[in-house]
């Protein structure tokens, strides 16, 4: 349990949860949630207990999934050991056990990002009651426009030529394609959904799906583009070891800081790697626009889902902690054992999701 420096379940106490502020304060949580890769509200999944539905899972830096029943600026994380929870809410009954059978199989997931959820979800068959609570919020999806246009562009070129057309958001992406009002746009439309095997009435149906899948793509690249400077950053950080004395008397410790740095960057590139592949065959899916292609490139992003939340999920917990704790600065002694303890503890695992995820690319 981390909650300050208290020890054992009973003495946590969440902060009072009443008032406009607290209903702010739980909105802007479950938003967070939504576009976070290491958090999952409990309220979005459908338990029995209600007083667990204030809870959320959380990935720790060691890549373990554990309870969170409070984070408060005043008070910090409250985290629990999932086993704990019954204790904690003074709770232990035939629907508590069920509720935490549930939340150990969805513990399981490399990522909480809404992306792999949906395929967790689905797997263990669980329906979601709240439509919109497997969806980034609006203001997430706002901050992505910049990178839906990569994937945009193509399709917008595709239909209505170089007429610089402008898309400023998804939603006016479909509209755009739902209502044409130029002759030539009707035409190609008319093409696109020909080559496609589908109506022309059902292209708003393609384009929703189109969308959603590129913009899971478009907030990988997000979250990617916020933690490779991170690692770069770390990476520079941990290199200045090398000239300290505890390092220079030990080689081993040298040893460890070089296989750590080599991990981080095949990672950090391998994973770059994947977008790039990402890019070329969405380029060539527009080259070629036809229904097999659509459904190839559509079920290889979405098989690497999974993949690329783990990934990012355990770089960014990691890269995360090491902000917060060396914000203003730390001795050899204090960086070692830092590396040790909270970076090395789950290192592999990640660069083992990606081994196998750049294989399956090739």
């Amino acid at each position: 349990m981390q909650a300050d420096n208290r020890k054992g379940p009973d003495r946590i106490r969440p902060p009072a949860t009443t008032g406009a502020g607290a209903v702010g304060r739980m909105r802007a949580r479950a938003a967070e949630g939504r576009d976070s890769l290491h958090i999952l509200p409990l309220s979005i999944i459908p338990l029995e207990t209600p007083g667990l539905r204030h809870a959320r899972l959380i990935k720790n830096v060691r890549l373990e999934t554990v309870a969170e029943v409070f984070n408060d600026a005043q008070t910090g994380s409250g985290q629990i050991a999932l086993d704990q929870l019954p204790a904690c809410f003074g709770i232990d009954g035939p629907a508590m056990r069920r509720d935490l059978r549930l939340i150990a199989q969805i513990a399981e997931a490399a990522s909480f990002d809404v992306y792999s959820l949906r395929l967790e979800l689905r797997r263990l068959r669980i329906d979601v009651e709240e439509a919109g609570a497997l969806r980034l919020s609006d203001a997430k999806r706002a901050e992505l426009t910049g990178y839906m246009q990569v994937f945009t562009r193509p399709l917008v070129e595709h239909v209505y030529g170089g007429d610089g057309v402008r898309v400023t958001s998804m939603e006016s992406l479909i509209r755009l394609f739902a209502e044409p009002d130029v002759e030539e746009a009707r035409r190609r439309l008319q093409m696109t959904a020909d080559r496609l095997d589908i109506p022309l009435s059902e292209i708003p149906n393609f384009l929703e799906e189109y969308a959603d899948i590129f913009l899971s793509l478009a907030y990988f690249k997000h979250c990617l583009d916020d933690i490779v400077p991170d690692v770069q950053g770390f990476l520079a950080w941990m290199t200045e070891l090398h000239g300290a004395n505890e390092v220079r008397r030990d080689v081993r410790q040298g040893r460890l800081l070089d296989e750590i740095g080599r991990d981080l960057t095949d990672i950090a590139t391998s994973i770059t790697g994947r977008f790039e592949s990402f890019d070329n065959r969405s380029r060539d899916f527009w080259r070629n626009i036809n229904a097999d292609s659509f459904r190839t490139i559509r079920d290889l992003i979405v098989t690497h889902h999974l993949t690329i939340g783990g990934v990012l999920c355990g770089l960014a917990v990691k890269m995360n902690l090491w902000k917060s704790r060396f914000a203003r600065g730390g001795g050899p002694i204090r960086r070692l054992e830092f590396i040790r303890s909270e970076i090395l503890p789950g290192l592999s695992h990640i660069k083992a999701i990606e081994q196998a995820s750049r294989n399956s690319l090739r």
